[in-house]
């Protein structure tokens, strides 16, 4: 049997760091949590997750400036943004460094794992 994905959830939001830690366990998926950017890069490194979702708006690091970091060392791993706001200017900002979508706060968790679904199968893909 194949190991079990390992996600990765980067979020200054205690609440939503525990609901989608819950959801995603739920759903079979091996759930670590960072609570900003620079907790987020030594869990990265440290625990090698398969794929990342990553709060837009953080304090100490947001999530535009760690994922210029996490790309100075993995250029391939699947980073999935998360935002409160649709229309935030960082979104594309952060796909400028290579993301593989957005989850909105507030959607339905299953478009969550549907973008995270398609990340891994096209990160998966890729690795070949």
């Amino acid at each position: 049997m194949a190991d079990k994905v390992k996600v990765l959830v980067v979020d200054d939001e205690a609440d939503f760091r525990q609901l989608m830690m819950f959801w995603l366990q739920s759903k079979g998926y091996d759930v670590i949590v960072a609570c900003d950017g620079k907790e987020a890069i030594k869990t990265i490194k440290a625990e090698e997750p398969d794929i990342v979702f990553m709060d837009l708006r953080m304090p100490v690091m947001d999530g535009v400036e760690t994922i210029k970091k996490i790309r100075q060392f993995n250029k391939g791993l699947p980073v999935i943004m998360i935002s409160a706001y649709v229309d935030d200017p960082k979104i594309q900002e952060a796909n400028s460094c290579g993301t593989s979508g957005v989850f909105y706060k507030g959607k339905d968790f299953e478009e969550g794992l549907s973008l995270l679904e398609v990340a891994l199968r096209t990160h998966r893909q890729l690795k070949k």
